[in-house]
């Protein structure tokens, strides 16, 4: 009967041990600034547009949200938005942006998807006008 408790209250205090250890499974809140220069040289194809500008953003993993401002002048763009895709190629629209006016500023939060294609080069600034309806500039997005 001696042997039973002692082997009980072990049980139970090893148990109890395991139950209030610390959870290190918990991803690190990493924060990640992003840049990108807006100009025609990058547009695909490219043009002859003296319109530029400049992104700067920041991604926080714990809540997946990228925080940006797109400045830009130069012009006076009809749409503008983030697209998912790689530097020198086309994609779609990951995230339209709510203003048209400089300094354009956001805070949305990302799917896992767009935050790998962003933390990865897979993700640009896109700006469109009425001259040059299929963009004016771009800025491919990465770290800084």
């Amino acid at each position: 009967m001696k042997k039973s408790y002692i082997f009980f209250l072990a049980s139970a205090l090893s148990l109890f041990t395991a139950c209030s250890k610390k959870d290190d499974s918990t991803p690190a809140n990493t924060t990640t600034d992003l840049t990108a220069t807006i100009n025609s040289a990058q547009q695909v194809p490219t043009n002859n547009s003296t319109a530029a500008g400049n992104f700067e953003g920041t991604y926080t993993s714990s809540n997946k949200q990228l925080t940006y401002k797109v400045t830009f002048s130069g012009f006076t763009p009809l749409a503008a938005h983030i697209h998912a895709g790689a530097p020198g190629t086309n994609g779609v629209v990951a995230i339209p942006f709510a203003s048209l006016t400089s300094p354009i500023t956001g805070t949305v939060t990302l799917t896992d998807e767009q935050a790998t294609q962003l933390l990865n080069n897979g993700m640009y600034v896109n700006m469109h006008s009425a001259t040059y309806s299929n963009g004016e500039i771009r800025g491919d997005i990465k770290k800084k």
